[in-house]
């Protein structure tokens, strides 16, 4: 004799199965809105905090996509320091809990690996690394229309900042109009 179990039995193990599948989409979904909100052009100063080059002051002009159909970002620009351009990129993408991606053309290049990411709220934070150095990226929304981004590298046991950005959103601000005689 086969005993058979009333369909509300599976209720309680087919909400836990909902919920773990909520989950990730939610972390998705508000990893997809921090992405979007970086879309865009950004323009602001920088300066290099420690090292060799400390003091030196330099600005960037960026621009903020989101990949075709994938949760992560690139961005695209130059940074100039006096006459001297230097063209920054960095792709960052999800991979599965997780970020992979490069700055410029990754370790391999002249650039730095992306190895690991996390969203959270109006932050992320990437880590970096290429051969020995290892390092992090933070980037925070202090608005719609401002960013400060902060490069540190691991010191021992220790995250030394090495660069600082504050970014404006120069697309979508409102242009005052001169008044005419």
């Amino acid at each position: 004799m086969t005993t058979r179990l009333p369909r509300t039995a599976f209720l309680p193990l087919a909400a836990s199965l909902l919920a773990f599948q909520l989950v990730p989409a939610a972390a998705a979904d508000r990893d997809a809105q921090f992405f979007q909100n970086v879309r865009g052009e950004w323009t602001g100063p920088g300066e290099i905090v420690a090292g060799k080059y400390k003091g030196t002051k330099f600005t960037c002009s960026l621009t903020g996509a989101m990949p075709d159909g994938k949760i992560g970002m690139a961005l695209e620009g130059s940074c100039r320091v006096g006459l001297f351009s230097q063209r920054m990129s960095a792709r960052i993408e999800r991979k599965g809990s997780s970020y992979r991606g490069k700055f410029l053309d990754g370790a391999e290049g002249d650039g730095l690996d992306i190895v690991a990411g996390n969203v959270s709220g109006s932050k992320v934070v990437m880590t970096l690394n290429r051969k020995q150095l290892n390092g992090a990226m933070l980037a925070n929304m202090k608005s719609r229309d401002a960013m400060n981004v902060t490069v540190s590298v691991r010191v021992n046991k220790e995250l030394v900042p090495v660069i600082g950005m504050n970014l404006k959103r120069v697309d979508g601000s409102s242009v005052g109009a001169i008044a005419q005689d």
